[in-house]
Formats: structure tokens, sequence, C-alpha cells
């Protein structure tokens, strides 16, 4: 990796408790094109080293991802390159192999973000098995609106997990959301209004809330239950390879108690660096690169699509814990 430029747009949306996506849209035009200089003056490369330029097609907003499609097509036309559109969630899966080029396929893969808590069979770097998925809140989500319950600011992952530091995850136990034996889907709507209900007892009975605790029970209910089905994952599967990518394999506690149990269970484990675990341009690039080499290119008429289906999952089996057959998703869950 030469380089890896980011820019933060959490200042434009701290005051809204999320992000809008007309402000979200309009910071990428304003930015897009002074990241990528720095990029290049960081890599110390010229436009004709350059052999494949790629870009996120989707799913996701769709201003934000407007920009980035036209700019990247824009940019391939003009050095007479390929483009490749790369799907969001096959940029996270291939950030676990920046670090780690040599991990190995067959392996069970975690996507757990803001919009996405998905658990995949990777059979190889282009063929996906889908094993579960969030029914509802992605653990993200999940995050985000507890830190706001709590008044933590935004975004909720980081500042949960800042929080929790100091805090007992044994004091306050909250539900583990959809624990049957099993079953690999998740839910985490559930947990998002046991502490709603928390909060407001201890409110009626005007008694201060420990927020510190709070936000590290919280953070341990989640974190049980990615860690559990995740495993419960590759030992149904048969395999000793776990992967975990995503803006919250960022999560301090998750990467302890993930490291952890591998070493238990005697499995291998990949988590990307932090930097590469919420959404950034080098996990595209690795995408990218992965498709260029298996000669996948995009044409001109290529377009961003907010609800991208994952192109792999609709060209395998995809079954859910009772062995049926699941209908692929066309949208994020």
């Amino acid at each position: 990796m030469l380089s890896s430029v980011l820019t933060s747009q959490h200042d434009v949306h701290a005051k809204y408790g999320g992000v809008v996506p007309e402000l979200a849209a309009r910071r990428h035009i304003e930015t897009i094109e002074a990241l990528v200089k720095t990029a290049m003056e960081q890599a110390s490369l010229g436009w004709t080293d350059i052999h494949a330029v790629a870009a996120t097609r989707g799913p996701g907003l769709a201003g934000a991802l407007l920009v980035g499609v036209s700019y990247g097509k824009a940019l391939a036309y003009a050095l007479r390159i390929p483009l490749i559109g790369v799907h969001h969630l096959e940029g996270h899966v291939a950030s676990a192999w920046i670090n780690r080029p040599d991990f190995p396929f067959p392996c069970v893969v975690l996507v757990v973000s803001g919009g996405h808590t998905h658990l995949y069979l990777a059979e190889s770097d282009d063929r996906f098995e889908l094993l579960g998925h969030t029914l509802d809140d992605a653990a993200g989500e999940a995050f985000d609106k507890a830190a706001a319950m709590l008044a933590l600011g935004f975004p909720g992952g980081p500042a949960i997990d800042r929080v929790a530091r100091s805090g007992n995850p044994e004091a306050v136990r909250f539900p583990r959301p959809y624990a049957k034996p099993g079953n690999l889907d998740f839910s985490f709507s559930g947990l998002k209004t046991s502490l709603r209900y928390y909060l407001r007892d201890l409110d009626r009975a005007g008694r201060p809330r420990p927020v510190a605790d709070i936000a590290a029970g919280f953070q341990e209910a989640i974190v049980d239950v990615l860690v559990s089905k995740t495993f419960a994952a590759a030992r149904r599967s048969g395999v000793k390879t776990v992967a975990v990518v995503g803006g919250v394999s960022a999560n301090s506690r998750l990467r302890t108690r993930l490291t952890q149990r591998a070493q238990d269970e005697g499995v291998l484990l990949a988590l990307p660096d932090p930097v590469y675990c919420t959404d950034n341009a080098a996990m595209i690039a690795a995408a990218g690169l992965r498709a260029y080499r298996r000669g996948h290119v995009a044409s001109w008429e290529m377009e961003a699509e907010a609800g991208l289906s994952f192109p792999a999952v609709s060209r395998l089996r995809i079954r859910g814990a009772s062995g049926k057959r699941r209908k692929p998703l066309t949208q994020p869950a």
C-alpha cells in the first residue's frame, strides 16, 4: 500500500446525530480532487504509473456514490485505463488481506459495520456463501443509537468503546439477542430497546446513570453475540480460519475477545489494522486489484447503485440455520 488518505466528515454530521446524505455528497465533491492529489504525492506516482481505477459502485448513499463513480470514470477515461466497479462489502472483505496477503481460503468472514452484520463462508476471493445476517439493526447502528441515548456523541461506536474502558461489563447485564443454538442470524433492535427501558427506569427512580458501566455492559452484549456466532459458523463450516472486517472490527473489546477465542480454539484469525476497518479507499483498491487480476472491468455505462446486491451471493447456495434456501439480499439489512 503506497498511500492511503482519509478525510473525516464527523464535523459536518455530529450536530445532527447521524449522516445527512446531501451534506455528505457536497463534502465529497469539495474534497475528492485534493485527496486524490495528496494520495498520488504520498505514493510518489505520476498519472502514467496507474494501470486501473477502482471506485465504489454501491451500496450506500446515492449522492456520495455518484461523486466517486463520476470522478473514477473521468480519471480512467482521461488516462485510457480500465475502470473497476467495487461492491462496498467486497471492499471490506478484501481489507482482511491487506496486512495478511497469504491468509488462506476457505474461511468464515464476519462483516460488521454501521449498515451490515453479515457472516459469509468465503471459498475464494470471489465466491461467498451467506451464512447469516442481521434481521434489523446492524451492530454499528446499535452502537450509534446507544451512544445517542447516553449522550456520548457521534459516531457512537468509538464513543462507546472509549467510555466502556473505564466501566465494568458485568455491572449492568443486557440480553444477548437472538442467541438460539445453531442460528447464525443477528438481531440488535431488542438490545437497543432494553437499554431504553433501563435508562427510563433509572430516570423515573431518580437514580444516577453509571454511564461507563452501562456502555461496558451494552458493548459486552454485542461482542458476546458477534464472537459466539462467528466461531459457531467456523465450526459448522468445518474451517479453522476466521476474518472479521468492517468499522465495528476496530472496537478494542471485540478485537481482544476475538483474539483470545481464536487462541483458545486454535483458529487462524485475520483482523485488519484499525485504519483499514472503517470505510476507506485502501480496501476498495484491494478489492479492485483482485478484480483487475481476474480481468473483471466495468463498462463506461457503469452507474452508482444505492441498493446494489452482493454479486457473489446470488451465484451460490444461500442457506440459513435450518438448511432452507434463502433469497439473495438486494438491500443492505
